[in-house]
């Protein structure tokens, strides 16, 4: 089971959360891409762009944040955390 846990920040408080769980036979890159476009679904966001400091991020720590460079429209919070916790 591939679970991904997807945090909204705003003023060092959380917003809102959400898991995205994937138990499907894909790759652990389609697994990533697959589960963060459902937490952008669920939150009402557009699709972020990964910049070359978030993606060597996410590979030395399994987590990214996603602020305001990583997004084409405005945001109304500071960032958004994703952190693989659980792979098959």
């Amino acid at each position: 089971m591939f679970r991904l846990w997807a945090k909204e920040f705003k003023d060092n408080r959380m917003l809102k959360d959400t898991v995205i769980e994937d138990a499907s036979d894909d790759t652990r890159t389609h697994k990533v891409f697959g589960a963060l476009e459902q937490v952008c679904i669920q939150f009402d966001l557009g699709q972020p762009i990964w910049l070359d400091s978030t993606i060597s991020e996410f590979k030395r720590h399994d987590k990214a944040r996603f602020s305001q460079d990583n997004f084409i429209e405005a945001i109304d919070f500071d960032y958004l955390e994703i952190h693989v916790i659980e792979e098959d």
